[in-house]
């Protein structure tokens, strides 16, 4: 799905994968528990109750990449203490998906995840999807030095780390903000999204917006689709 102008990825030889709600779908509701885990950690944290702590989790979300990087920032929380915490969840959820498998595998050049979560994470779920022997490297928050994306920093240290060429690499992530920074740079881009009319309780209606932006040079809702089918 794209009503977007085609732009040829002939050129791609560095594939960059965002994890949560891009390489497995939205639907399986996997960010939910992490989700409800984080509105419960602020709650222990603030001592505020339910809705005033979700409206200061999903504040520091989005003004500062991650509510990590906001509790970190206002609260001086100890990082490795809350993503144990919050990812101490069921994966079971998210299905093996040998189609995606295949289809990131058969593509030309390294393979990489650039995640706001933790390793620990980012491989249970590759585990579960059945691709864990796939990408070259998972770059966590931890590697981001609790930087995260959209920030600038996030993307250099990563360009940096693993000697990557933006203009011959592609990001996948299913928020648009995330993708701002990658075509700045002159990467291709392409925001993963939801089904048609996916809602959800626990999502705010800017988590799932669909860009019109140029940072946005492709969007689609089947990525194993996308992957085969490349333009």
């Amino acid at each position: 799905m794209s009503s977007l102008p085609v732009r040829s990825l002939s050129h791609v030889t560095e594939w960059v994968f965002d994890l949560d709600n891009t390489l497995y779908p939205r639907s399986c509701n996997l960010f939910a528990q992490i989700d409800i885990r984080i509105t419960s950690y602020v709650m222990e944290l603030t001592q505020l109750d339910f809705e005033a702590a979700r409206a200061l989790q999903k504040t520091y979300y989005r003004e500062f990449g991650t509510t990590l990087n906001g509790l970190m920032s206002r609260h001086e929380v100890d990082p490795d203490h809350f993503l144990n915490t919050v990812h101490a969840i069921d994966y079971s959820p998210v299905d093996a998906h040998p189609d995606l498998v295949e289809a990131i595998r058969a593509l030309p050049g390294r393979k990489f995840i650039l995640t706001n979560g933790d390793t620990g994470h980012a491989r249970a779920v590759l585990r579960r999807l059945g691709c864990d022997d796939i990408f070259e490297h998972v770059h966590d928050i931890r590697a981001m030095t609790y930087v995260p994306k959209p920030h600038r920093e996030a993307y250099d240290g990563f360009f940096a780390r693993h000697g990557i060429d933006p203009t011959r690499a592609i990001m996948f992530d299913d928020l648009e903000k995330n993708l701002v920074v990658p075509h700045d740079v002159g990467m291709s881009t392409v925001q993963v999204v939801a089904d048609e009319g996916f809602v959800h309780e626990q999502v705010d209606a800017w988590e799932l917006d669909r860009a019109a932006g140029p940072h946005v040079h492709h969007i689609t809702d089947d990525l194993a689709r996308f992957l085969r089918e490349l333009p």
